[in-house]
């Protein structure tokens, strides 16, 4: 096959989308999205994370296999998969609800004075030991009119940076989000790229 030149992408821009987790062999709960979307639009029941980094999001699928060695050979005759993985990372750049809750893994609430009435004072509680909640990703990305989707039904917030406080630079939420088994599956990636045989 000839090289070509025009098969090379960027991901010029994207999004990061979350909702709720699904119900696993339930009723209700998040429907995750089946259809590519228009490259701009949040899929029905998901909230945009809002601006990430220039460094955009990353995405690493990983396999941890074993050999099988034999004594009729001295190389290994397979490799058994012992565990796989995919993750995603990305640094959020906007201070808000929905980042800062999923950072720091608890909800904000209203403080009450001696009286039980609003005070316009917030809280968020940090857990001496957290209990994160199962959310649904979804990470659109194109170029141009050649679009990317890439749905994980479950991921869970497994890393998270440090935020640096400083008087010339924004603050910074980083998280790397691992997904979780959902029916079977890690996830799935959609595309209308021409990359396929059938196309």
């Amino acid at each position: 096959m000839a090289n070509d030149p025009k098969k090379i992408r960027f991901a010029k821009n994207g999004a990061l989308y979350v909702a709720p987790a699904p119900v696993e062999g339930g009723t209700g709960g998040t429907v995750v999205p089946t259809a590519l979307g228009d490259g701009k639009t949040p899929p029905a029941g998901y909230k945009a994370m809002g601006y990430t980094d220039e460094s955009g999001c990353t995405l690493t699928p990983a396999v941890e296999t074993q050999p099988v060695n034999a004594w009729q050979s001295s190389v290994p005759v397979l490799y058994n998969v012992t565990s796989s993985s995919f993750s995603v990372k990305a640094t959020l750049l906007e201070t808000n609800e929905l980042t800062t809750e999923m950072f720091f893994g608890s909800q904000w609430y209203e403080v009450m004075d001696a009286e039980n009435k609003p005070t316009g004072v917030y809280r968020l509680d940090l857990a001496s030991t957290p209990e994160f909640s199962d959310i649904s990703l979804v990470v659109d990305w194109n170029q141009g009119a050649i679009l990317y989707r890439c749905v994980i039904p479950r991921v869970t917030i497994s890393d998270r940076g440090a935020i640096q406080l400083s008087r010339t630079e924004p603050g910074k939420f980083e998280l790397t989000m691992e997904s979780l088994d959902f029916k079977g599956l890690l996830g799935y990636v959609l595309t209308n790229d021409d990359i396929t045989k059938a196309a």
